[in-house]
């Protein structure tokens, strides 16, 4: 009788845990579209002014970049560790409040409050913390299929190194020369190129390869962020990639007074998810089967 109780107080924790955590979702969707109307009926700020007066960044002024130290913590996404490098979020990267990574998010990158705290509690719930309460090392982020995934276009797959903070120069390089736009900035188009390369290539190479729909969604979200948040200029991206540093005088090509919205950043993901060909002509599919030998078979059907 004590276990069935038991057992009944746990079901039902999780019942409302799951309905409190629906309706923050819900409430912050709802706050977004109003946030998104908002930016529709208001002039976007004037340029040199995304960061208002008073805070670090206004003018493109940043916080002195200093490098990692030894014993620090970092992960493999490098707009975080640009934060902690200029010291917008703790230096050593350690024991960090997920309210604070939201409002880094957000003053820095001019992504919308909601925006920002719908990606940071999500980052918490995917590591089964309490946003509001618990704290993280940035290199929790790299729990393997948690955040991080296979196939990035700025790190290798955890099968050839599981030190995620280290950035892969070779694959930078390689984003960094596929722009087709003007002066060879990145356009939407290269995005989903270089993604449909990178996976084929990543799961003919990786025998314990992975990347569920969730985690397409995040690279096609990551290659979408070089678009919106830096232009896909490369000068700029250069210096974020290889040294994940702000660029001296910079400041977020989002100029929306209320920053990026779901509502706007959602489609773009979508889109660029959707531009992938090689998601469409299977070639991610086939790639690989050359590490699985031929089953051969008896003459009545079954395998040898």
């Amino acid at each position: 009788m004590v276990a069935l109780i038991i057992a009944f107080q746990c079901v039902l924790r999780e019942l409302v845990s799951g309905m409190k955590t629906l309706l923050v979702l819900v409430l912050a969707l709802a706050l977004d579209f109003l946030f998104a109307v908002y930016n529709l009926l208001t002039p976007d700020r004037p340029v040199g002014r995304v960061v208002p007066p008073g805070q670090p960044g206004h003018g493109g002024t940043w916080p002195p970049y200093i490098p990692p130290r030894q014993g620090d913590s970092r992960c493999s996404c490098p707009a975080l560790n640009a934060l902690a490098n200029h010291g917008l979020l703790p230096r050593d990267g350690k024991s960090i409040k997920f309210t604070e990574v939201t409002g880094a998010v957000c003053r820095v990158y001019n992504l919308s409050p909601t925006l920002s705290f719908l990606l940071t509690h999500f980052i918490a719930g995917s590591l089964v913390r309490n946003f509001r309460t618990d704290r993280l090392d940035l290199a929790d982020v790299d729990a393997h299929n948690c955040i991080e995934h296979d196939a990035s276009f700025a790190r290798v797959d955890t099968y050839d190194d599981p030190d995620q903070s280290k950035i892969a120069h070779e694959l930078v390089d390689e984003v960094l020369a596929c722009g087709t736009g003007p002066g060879g900035n990145l356009t939407p188009a290269d995005i989903s190129r270089l993604l449909g390369k990178r996976r084929v290539e990543a799961k003919t190479r990786d025998p314990k390869f992975s990347l569920a729909l969730i985690h397409k969604l995040f690279g096609s979200a990551n290659g979408t962020m070089l678009m919106t948040i830096f232009g896909g200029r490369v000068n700029d991206l250069r210096v974020f990639l290889e040294e994940e540093r702000l660029p001296d005088g910079w400041e977020s090509r989002i100029r929306h007074r209320m920053g990026m919205t779901a509502f706007e950043f959602n489609p773009k993901v979508f889109s660029v998810e959707l531009s992938i060909k090689e998601e469409v002509d299977d070639s991610i599919a086939h790639a690989g089967q050359g590490r699985y030998a031929p089953i051969s078979r008896t003459g009545n059907g079954k395998a040898a």
